[in-house]
């Protein structure tokens, strides 16, 4: 399992020079503000109109979906992408302010080398635009033993030319005194990983699909519906009918409603609490220069955080999944009790944070697929479209290579991996069949 540490015009082909030029952030801003004219919008819904034309419609612009259609439009495809509230936004699983870069995966290949690979492309971005996607504050794991399966991650990661050190608690103890160390045996640190801007990143890049003729939509989806073999058309919740030759769901926690048969609690959203501390004044040694984002694989919880990355505070989360958690009708508003558990641990393991007041809290959530892999396959009744989701927390930082799986596959151009077919992934709490009966 893989582990968890988002109208008229078209793309007419690959434009390098368009998406290497640096794109600012006024640019961006005023790209999507307008980008609703730029696919053909009207101002109010309109009921009995029907816009045609595209060859790929992708519905969702978190990060799966923004990098596929980006993928499809520089191989000369027209797409028009869709999100039901805009581009990453605060209740997707693909906004929010960082997310982690890593390739320490336990042994997977695949998923170890999908992260080294999108982290070149994470880095072209990043270059492209005048407000940083990527900080490279390094990542570091800590392991309350050594086994030989951390030896078998880092031959993996080594292999592939991957920066990669392992480290001695005591060793880790000099570098970052600010840490206590009890319980912990080994640690591994990656220099080369680090933070991806989540919200900015993927709102970047949808600018620059934006600015080279792509069509973006601010468009809630009604659940799609065909009796025949491929799907036609999707309604949005206002009547009007938006028709493709191929059709992309990338809805992350939303695939559920979308497809209650076909996708159904084989996704199940949970709730998961995010809290930011304020150091003290003049405290540095909880900013990037000083501390790497790090996962404490010792943790039950599976607690992991960033240094204050752009005076955001030092962040930590829980990676161990929470309540089942419906994105659309749940506040989110952390507990007393979340706070509480949350000052025990630092307590613990950042003493000299536990008191410090907390600065600012988020709830966000996971889609979690019963088995940790994404979901990524042609729906089972319609030839010309494809379901995207199960990030279950890991997800963000494959978003290049996502995208890039998603267009061959569609594409015919691409194998599929047997991990993340649909019969592959089974309804939570399901056993999964062991071949003997």
């Amino acid at each position: 399992m893989p582990q968890r540490d988002p109208g008229s015009t078209g793309g007419e082909g690959p434009a390098t020079a368009i998406f290497e030029a640096p794109v600012s952030r006024r640019h961006l801003i005023g790209g999507l503000a307008t980008a609703g004219a730029l696919a053909g919008a009207s101002p109010a819904p309109a009921k009995a109109r029907t816009f045609g034309g595209w060859d790929f419609i992708v519905v969702g612009a978190g990060v799966f979906g923004a990098w596929t259609a980006w993928n499809l439009q520089r191989r000369g495809h027209k797409v028009l992408l869709l999100d039901a509230w805009g581009a990453a936004h605060a209740r997707s699983s693909s906004g929010g302010e960082t997310r982690l870069i890593r390739t320490e995966y336990a042994g997977n290949a695949l998923y170890t080398r999908w992260a080294w690979e999108s982290l070149a492309e994470w880095h072209a971005l990043s270059r492209r635009h005048d407000s940083p996607v990527f900080h490279e504050t390094g990542a570091l794991y800590i392991y309350p033993e050594d086994t030989a399966q951390i030896d078998r991650s880092i031959a993996i990661q080594r292999a592939l030319g991957i920066p990669i050190e392992k480290i001695t608690a005591a060793g880790m103890a000099r570098r970052w005194p600010q840490i206590n160390f009890d319980g912990i045996a080994v640690g591994v640190m990656q220099p080369t990983m680090g933070a991806l801007t989540a919200r900015r990143s993927v709102q970047a890049l949808v600018g620059e699909f934006v600015k080279a003729g792509g069509g973006f939509r601010q468009f809630a989806v009604d659940p799609p519906r065909s009796e025949r073999a491929s799907l036609e058309a999707i309604t949005g919740t206002g009547g009007e009918t938006l028709r493709a030759d191929r059709f992309i769901f990338a809805c992350g926690p939303w695939l559920p409603k979308l497809f209650p048969d076909v996708v159904g609690a084989r996704i199940v959203p949970t709730r998961q609490d995010v809290f930011f501390f304020a150091p003290a004044a003049g405290d540095t040694r909880f900013e990037s220069a000083h501390l790497p984002a790090w996962v404490d694989v010792s943790s039950k919880d599976l607690h992991y955080g960033f240094p204050d990355i752009e005076a955001r505070g030092f962040k930590i989360a829980l990676d161990a999944h929470g309540p089942a958690f419906d994105p659309d009708t749940t506040d989110r508003r952390i507990t007393d009790q979340a706070l509480a558990d949350v000052r025990a641990y630092l307590a613990r393991r950042f003493p000299d944070l536990a008191k410090r007041p907390l600065a600012e809290s988020r709830v966000c959530q996971y889609e979690n697929s019963d088995n940790g892999h994404l979901l990524i396959d042609r729906h089972p009744a319609w030839a010309n479209s494809w379901i995207v989701g199960g990030g279950s927390g890991h997800g963000f930082k494959h978003g290049p290579a996502v995208g890039r799986y998603v267009a061959d596959l569609v594409l015919g151009t691409g194998k599929a991996e047997p991990d993340f077919a649909l019969a592959a992934h089974k309804v939570h709490g399901e056993a999964m069949d062991d071949g003997n009966g």
